[in-house]
């Protein structure tokens, strides 16, 4: 580290003092560097010519520092254009303050270090007049050069960077010694991040008491659910966004390999219950784990890049692609925005196709712990039901998740703090088994001859399964993504389809169904019998496993299904401090506008075949669909950034669940068919 100093230190210095004696020769030279470098992409760090034929540190000048310390991972392209595109008289500063931000120099370092390089520099290189350097512009055109008796020429403020996509699954690969640590344990880097986010919400109705939107989607056994008298408006203060991470470098063992990791959590989780927090519950988060990962990268040339990555990260299915909103509890969960985050082994290629336009092509496949969300919340199921549906289905189908990813970046937009943009496909198939293990015990409402019945007819399904038996369904899905950030506006857009996609927020809610077409009941008995499963523990009372007869009068296992969703969202970024040509460092360089409209639905076929009846409909004990339909979601989100640690949001959004044809809800006494929540949400994030 001290030795990254003490070069940056040089580097740093010799731009300022070395500058006159660079430009000697160099009015003949911007001439071939524009003819050899072409145009030039705008926003682009372009290396000047340099006169002497053997460059030492001294004949370095500004653009060629700003294109080392990018390339060491020191400086964001955002922060080395914000220094080039600053006043020639400010440059210095806006330099060093950099640096000095992100802990690589202090003020005593520095001038420890300006007084050494003076001491050191021969006379003539400090004192010497003569024309400055002709630096390559964007476009390839030579700046005008300036001399030290002239004053510099007038040049406007650095640009607002324009609005850049949400990405959790960045393309671009880590550098060594890109993480500029905060602190070391040993040899390892540690840089740790996060915010700390606190929120005031109020919902016009939200009658199952959470502070995030889930409305009308936990759904009882009857057709009809709602509120009570009025349409429980609810209001809540909440800080368990707050959010915690730490990035790790280990030190390369070779220069081709790049070691890096990261740990994240937040307080999502639920409330803890304990004996000296039962009153005071509400205030006592539980931290959750969100990620865990380590990644090995080869650097095979300056083009192409090999990974693996083991842990915890986000899904390579629906989460390359996310809206910027301010409600992230949920953050569309439902209504059309699909993700997740599960343990996985990933492989990856990023490919440089060409340096024009910055364009990458990268093919991602992992493997995934195989899961499946926990189907209905039907009475108290509690962790029975959780262990048993979201962690063993998935689990006993006795196979990986299998999910790839194809990834297109490029520059767009050529502008001064624009982030490249993205055209994506990725998919999922999986799949989960019930295990099924011998009739469930006669209903307590049976008697007589009807218990009889039933009796004979679970007697002859344990006859023809005698060792129980297993019955799959599928999980599967296929999205299409774009990110396309310009100086004006960014447009962030998703769309998927596919089946059982509740562990991605998909789906509204529901897994699978019962397929009972083709079959009839068993018997006298006249209904299918519900086997109990080893995973499923009571959920088997919804009919997760059931034997019937077919037509040719032989008992079989229904065939179970996933229930079809498609959906997606679209998430329109306005930089408005960019338009107006606001100061970045100024009191209103922060101003972005965001516009969100998402919805996901349920394939109406699931929903009215005749065969997929249970709980909600006639059939009893087989399971169903929800009736629910569609959720969808329009919200606007209005961000003012005081400055880099400290910005302030506020949305107004409305959240709607519409039930398929013929259901209701009862909202405050009326019957209605959809349900709505207009929501308000208004709190300060603070960034570290």
């Amino acid at each position: 580290m001290a030795n990254l100093r003490r070069l940056l230190f040089l580097l740093l210095l010799s731009v300022l003092l070395t500058a006159p004696v660079m430009a000697g020769n160099n009015d003949g030279k911007a001439g071939e560097n524009e003819k050899g470098a072409g145009t030039a992409s705008p926003g682009a760090i372009t290396a000047p010519a340099i006169a002497s034929p053997s460059p030492t540190i001294n004949d370095v000048n500004l653009t060629a520092l700003l294109g080392v310390l990018m390339m060491k991972g020191v400086l964001t392209p955002a922060d080395a254009n914000a220094i080039r595109n600053a006043d020639p008289s400010t440059q210095f500063r806006a330099l060093t303050e950099a640096l000095a931000s992100k802990g690589i120099l202090n003020a005593g370092d520095l001038e420890a270090a300006i007084a050494k390089v003076k001491a050191e520099a021969p006379p003539s290189t400090i004192a010497a007049a003569t024309p400055a350097t002709a630096v390559v512009m964007p476009g390839g055109a030579a700046a005008t050069p300036v001399t030290a008796a002239e004053p510099p020429p007038e040049k406007g403020p650095p640009v607002v960077d324009a609005v850049a996509p949400v990405r959790v699954l960045p393309l671009d690969p880590p550098k060594t010694e890109g993480l500029i640590p905060a602190f070391k344990a040993g040899p390892i880097s540690l840089r740790p991040y996060g915010f700390i986010k606190a929120t005031a919400e109020h919902d016009s109705s939200m009658p199952n008491g959470d502070d995030f939107p889930f409305v009308g989607l936990f759904l009882t056994t009857t057709n009809v659910v709602g509120t009570g008298p009025t349409q429980d408006p609810e209001f809540h203060l909440k800080a368990r966004s707050t959010r915690f991470g730490l990035n790790v470098e280990w030190p390369d063992m070779t220069k081709k390999i790049t070691l890096t990791g990261r740990i994240e959590g937040d307080f999502e989780g639920n409330f803890s219950e304990v004996d000296n927090r039962d009153v005071s519950s509400i205030r006592s988060n539980e931290p959750q784990l969100r990620l865990a990962w380590a990644r090995l990268d080869y650097h095979y040339s300056d083009k192409t890049d090999l990974y693996f990555e083991g842990g915890q990260d986000w899904t390579l299915f629906g989460s390359s692609v996310l809206p910027n909103i301010l409600e992230t509890t949920f953050l569309g969960a439902f209504y059309g925005d699909i993700y997740t985050r599960s343990p996985q082994m990933q492989f990856g290629l990023v490919q440089t196709l060409t340096d024009n336009h910055k364009v990458k092509l990268s093919p991602t496949f992992a493997i995934m712990m195989p899961s499946s969300g926990q189907i209905l919340k039907l009475g108290s199921l509690g962790l029975e039901g959780q262990i048993g549906e979201g962690e063993r289905e998935g689990a006993d189908a006795d196979r990986p998740e299998v999910e790839g990813r194809l990834a297109l970046q490029f520059q767009l937009d050529t502008a001064p703090g624009v982030a490249p943009a993205q055209i994506l496909w990725d998919g999922v198939y999986s799949k989960r088994r019930s295990l099924a293990i011998a009739p469930l015990p006669p209903p307590s409402t049976l008697t007589g001859t009807a218990l009889t019945n039933y009796e004979a007819a679970a007697a002859a399904a344990a006859t023809a399964f005698p060792h129980g038996f297993t019955v799959d369904s599928t999980i599967y899905g296929n999205q299409i993504g774009i990110q396309l950030p310009t100086r004006w506006f960014t447009i962030v857009a998703s769309g998927y389809r596919g089946g059982d996609l509740r562990f991605f927020f998909g789906g509204q809610v529901n897994s699978y169904y019962t397929d009972m077409n083709g079959l009839s009941g068993i018997g006298a008995y006249g209904g299918p019998i519900v086997f109990s499963t080893q995973d499923g523990g009571p959920l088997a009372a919804a009919g997760s496993a059931v034997v019937a007869t077919n037509a040719a009068g032989s008992l079989v296992v229904a065939p179970q299904r996933p229930v079809r969703s498609f959906g997606g969202f679209v998430n329109l970024g306005l930089p408005l401090s960019r338009w107006f040509n606001a100061n970045p460092d100024g009191h209103n360089g922060g101003w972005q506008l965001y516009f969100h409209v998402g919805k996901d639905q349920v394939v109406h076929r699931d929903l009215t075949n005749p065969g997929a009846v249970g709980p909600l409909g006639a059939q009893a004990n087989v399971l169903s669909p929800l009736p629910l339909l569609m959720g969808k979601v329009a919200a606007v989100t209005l961000y003012y950034k005081l400055n880099r640690f400290i910005s302030f949001g506020f949305e107004q959004s409305i959240y709607a669940t519409r039930l398929e044809p013929g259901g209701n809800y009862s909202i405050a006494g009326s019957l209605s068919n959809e349900w709505q929540d207009h929501r308000t949400e208004f709190g300060p994030v603070f960034t570290f």
